[in-house]
């Protein structure tokens, strides 16, 4: 995997807001330990007071392209007869790449605050893929767990719990990954008694995912302002800090290449498997060059050398594995 240049995002709007609100969702903890999770907001009381209320939901994602930090996905629910006018119109939500860093703080803010018309209405979850978790998968000996897998993955996740709490959802709009119909092809298959629409652009088309799309987008910038913090006491005077986090920020490439550790590279914050943290990793003007010894005690032996018996000549191999053949003597 390589990493993704955001074509369409401007940098500004993807650095982190100074003041960006911290969420319930993001639980320090786990994001100092490099470990994903997931957090669901109660059940709003418009909802839980009539558990037969129909219901839309939205999922999309923040953080897909980035060298460091996490991947959030994100969901949001309503019910359906107010879902325009509650999102769209009262509040305008929009594509969080739209929306300004201190509108779509605001936006979460709202959705958080007991009180308020959002927090009394819509339901929302986040599940936080870490960086080191992301490649852990990415980087397998033996079958790669590619990155469209796991985001796939933590959707169909977030929405299983979701129904499992019995939230009566009919319709469901996902901002898409690679193919529209295949995903959705598959989502219908995992869940047949709701209404999937996966598009394009969807956090643009539908108010539902573009609220999901804020919950993504404000979790991910306080969960990376939380990882800059293990950093920004040891930061020399007058440094940019990380900005974004994409590769093509200077300042997030320049903080790359000024806290390299010549063996171990970085902390979790870092995706080991994008392209740019590779070449830092190899250049080796930078870079400790460790070898290590392959040690052979087996001396020559396959694995069912440890399983047969070897003093037993009766018999091939393979029906020794599980141990001697039993004869009829034995009765």
């Amino acid at each position: 995997m390589d990493d993704q240049i955001p074509e369409t995002q401007d940098i500004a709007l993807e650095t982190p807001a100074d003041d960006v609100f911290r969420a319930p969702s993001v639980k320090m903890a786990e994001i100092f330990k490099g470990a994903s999770y997931s957090h669901f907001s109660p059940i709003p009381k418009t909802i839980a007071n009539d558990l037969t209320t129909e219901c839309v939901l939205g999922v999309d994602e923040a953080g897909r392209g980035p060298v460091l930090g996490p991947m959030v996905y994100a969901l949001l629910y309503l019910p359906l007869a107010i879902h325009r006018s509650l999102l769209a119109e009262t509040h305008h939500f929009d594509d969080s790449k739209v929306l300004t860093p201190a509108v779509r703080s605001d936006l979460m803010e709202k959705l958080c605050t007991d009180g308020t018309d959002l927090h009394q209405n819509c339901g929302w979850a986040t599940q936080v893929m870490s960086a080191r978790d992301i490649s852990a998968g990415m980087l397998q000996p033996h079958g790669t767990y590619n990155l469209n897998a796991q985001a796939m993955d933590a959707t169909i996740d977030l929405i299983k719990q979701v129904l499992a709490k019995g939230v009566n959802v009919t319709e469901v709009y996902i901002d898409t990954i690679g193919s529209p119909a295949t995903y959705q092809k598959k989502l219908e298959r995992i869940f047949p008694t709701v209404k999937i629409t996966v598009a394009k652009k969807a956090d643009s088309l539908y108010p539902c995912v573009s609220a999901a799309s804020v919950c993504a987008k404000v979790t991910r910038d306080a969960a990376l302002d939380v990882c800059y913090e293990m950093y920004s006491s040891t930061e020399t005077e007058g440094a940019a800090g990380w900005g974004s986090g994409y590769p093509s920020d200077a300042r997030c490439s320049s903080w790359l290449k000024r806290n390299k550790d010549p063996l171990f590279g970085w902390g979790p914050e870092c995706r080991f498997s994008w392209g740019t943290a590779k070449d830092l990793l190899e250049d080796k003007k930078t870079s400790l060059k460790v070898d290590w010894p392959v040690d052979d005690d087996s001396q020559g032996m396959n694995i069912s050398s440890f399983f047969s018996n070897t003093d037993d000549g009766d018999g091939d191999e393979l029906s020794n594995w599980f141990g001697k053949r039993v004869t009829e003597e034995v009765f």
